[in-house]
C-alpha cells in the first residue's frame, strides 16, 4: 500500500516562490513515476510536472503554463518528490496533488492535496 502526503502549500504574493513536498510511504518508490497535478475551482485537474525514468536518468516533463518557472525533483533516499515553484502567478492558485504511477502494472495513488494561493 502506498500513501502520499503533500506539504508546503500556502499563500504567496505574485512573483513569489513556494516549495512543495510529497512524502511517499510504501515500498518500491523508485519504480513509480512521480508527478504533480493541480485543480483550480471549476476546472479540470491538470498535469503540472512529472518526473519519469529514462534510460540513464530521470527526466522531467512540464505543463505549458509552468514551463520555465517550476522544477520537479525527487530524492529516492528520502522517498520524497518536490516541486519548486518560482515566479508564481495568480493563475497558479489551485489545490496541488501529488501522484504516483507505476507503468509496469498501472498502479496509481493520489495525495490529499495542498492549497496554493497566489494573490496580493
Amino acid at each position: 500500500q502506498v500513501q502520499l502526503v503533500e506539504s508546503g502549500g500556502g499563500w504567496v504574493q505574485p512573483g513569489g516562490s513556494l516549495r512543495l513536498s510529497c512524502a511517499f510511504s510504501g515500498s518500491l518508490f523508485s519504480t513509480y513515476t512521480m508527478g504533480w497535478y493541480r485543480q483550480a475551482p471549476g476546472k479540470q485537474r491538470e498535469s503540472v510536472a512529472n518526473m519519469k525514468r529514462g534510460v540513464y536518468s530521470y527526466y522531467a516533463e512540464y505543463g505549458d503554463p509552468v514551463k520555465g518557472r517550476f522544477t520537479i525533483s525527487r530524492d529516492d533516499a528520502k522517498n520524497t518528490v518536490y516541486l519548486q515553484m518560482n515566479s508564481l502567478k495568480p493563475e497558479d492558485t489551485a489545490v496541488y496533488y501529488c501522484n504516483a504511477f507505476r507503468p509496469s502494472d498501472r498502479r496509481q495513488f493520489w495525495g490529499q492535496g495542498t492549497q496554493v494561493t497566489v494573490s496580493s
